[in-house]
């Protein structure tokens, strides 16, 4: 795996494709620099080497060039950051870039223009992954959040740089952390799959399996396993065309040797409402016109017991409606519970929109060993899918 360290950036300059696709406020505010922030340990190596920097990303979904996307709005979040000046230019291709280019010094920082002002970047375009190509001397990927893509400036741009592409910090923190879960674990091994739908985490369930001891699931999921169990779940959400497939999950999870953890109690409420009123129930005795929208005590202490004992922690979606208040207490000792573990030496990745949302929410993000940047690409890597983006450098 061709990283950083592999190269001298010396009189080279790096074309980067980063992931600056980065939240705006009404006035075009960065209102979350993470992004920017990860990048900024690659472009310091290539400047401390000597070499210059053009950096490519995309920002939103434009339909073609408009303002409220421009990469320009991102430039005094990117300057802070860097701790340095940087040119920006109102174009991804063409002459005038080129020219720009050419006459980049040492210690040059260049920012192009949103490169999904071009279809041709989501479409894999060779010619538009040409004329990319044509403004840099190294290819450095350090975009995971869209490692998934094959797109132009994420997987085809790689063909024009035959030994001279890498990966950048980021994204080789990225598999590397990945692996540690699916390949290099320590065990015993704990895998908390979150969220609504059992039918969106079923291939990532069934990849894991071989290679974790425990599995807590939570979050709505819960209720089509506990249904299928035949269990009561009154209003709970419920996938009532996937209760085959949880059981047949149960099954192989036994066949396997996999504990799979479902909550015991939760705390149901009469409506989906911050102030709707609540009790602690049994996971499978949820009364009729009441549903469970978070973990309760009796769980939280059992899932806390698993992960205390734990040496690797992947953790993939809340255990309950975190963004009310009422509902987020599941979520947050299950966080506590994976920090305290992490103090004590295990591994934990936490990945996906949603579990990343909450642990930055509740300021748990420093207590974990690694925070992924990318929610669909993480996905498809604990799928056992190989990304685009990721082959792409692999193979010369």
């Amino acid at each position: 795996m061709k990283t950083l360290q592999d190269f001298s950036f010396k009189n080279q300059k790096a074309i980067i494709r980063v992931d600056f696709n980065v939240p705006l406020d009404e006035n075009f505010n960065v209102t979350d620099t993470t992004r920017i922030e990860a990048a900024k340990p690659t472009i310091d190596k290539i400047i401390a080497d000597g070499g210059s920097v053009i950096l490519m990303s995309h920002l939103g979904r434009p339909k073609g060039f408009e303002d409220q996307f421009s990469l320009k709005h991102i430039v005094p979040s990117v300057e802070a950051i860097l701790g340095t000046q940087i040119s920006f230019i109102n174009d991804c291709i063409g002459d005038e870039v080129e020219k720009v280019v050419s006459e980049m010094r040492t210690g040059d920082i260049l920012l192009l223009e949103n490169l999904r002002f071009y279809s041709e970047e989501e479409k894999g375009d060779v010619s538009f992954a040409e004329k990319l190509a044509k403004l840099g001397d190294i290819y450095v990927n350090d975009a995971f959040g869209t490692a998934h893509r094959a797109h132009a400036s994420t997987t085809i741009i790689a063909q024009f740089f035959s030994n001279k592409k890498c990966f950048g910090y980021l994204l080789a923190k990225e598999i590397e952390s990945i692996n540690k879960v699916l390949t290099d674990s320590v065990k015993p091994v704990t895998a908390i799959l979150g969220g609504s739908k059992v039918s969106s985490k079923i291939t990532v369930i069934e990849n894991i399996l071989d290679k974790v001891n425990h599995m807590i699931i939570g979050g709505g999921m819960t209720f089509t396993f506990i249904k299928a169990l035949g269990g009561s779940i009154g209003n709970s959400i419920c996938e009532d065309d996937k209760l085959d497939l949880a059981i047949d999950i149960l099954k192989q999870a036994k066949e396997k040797g996999v504990q799979i953890h479902l909550p015991v109690d939760v705390v149901a409420a009469d409506a989906f409402s911050n102030d709707a009123n609540t009790q602690i129930v049994d996971v499978k005795q949820i009364p009729e016109g009441w549903q469970g929208l978070d973990a309760g005590p009796k769980s939280l202490a059992i899932f806390d017991r698993i992960l205390n004992d734990s040496k690797t922690i992947l953790w993939n979606g809340p255990l309950g409606v975190f963004e009310m208040e009422t509902f987020s207490k599941g979520t947050i000792q299950l966080g506590e519970s994976i920090a305290e573990a992490t103090k004590k030496g295990a591994f934990s990745l936490v990945g996906g929109g949603d579990s990343v949302a909450a642990v930055k929410q509740f300021g748990l993000e420093p207590k974990m060993s690694y925070v992924s940047t990318g929610g669909g690409a993480m996905l498809e890597m604990l799928e056992g899918s190989i990304l685009p983006g990721i082959a792409a450098i692999l193979n010369d």
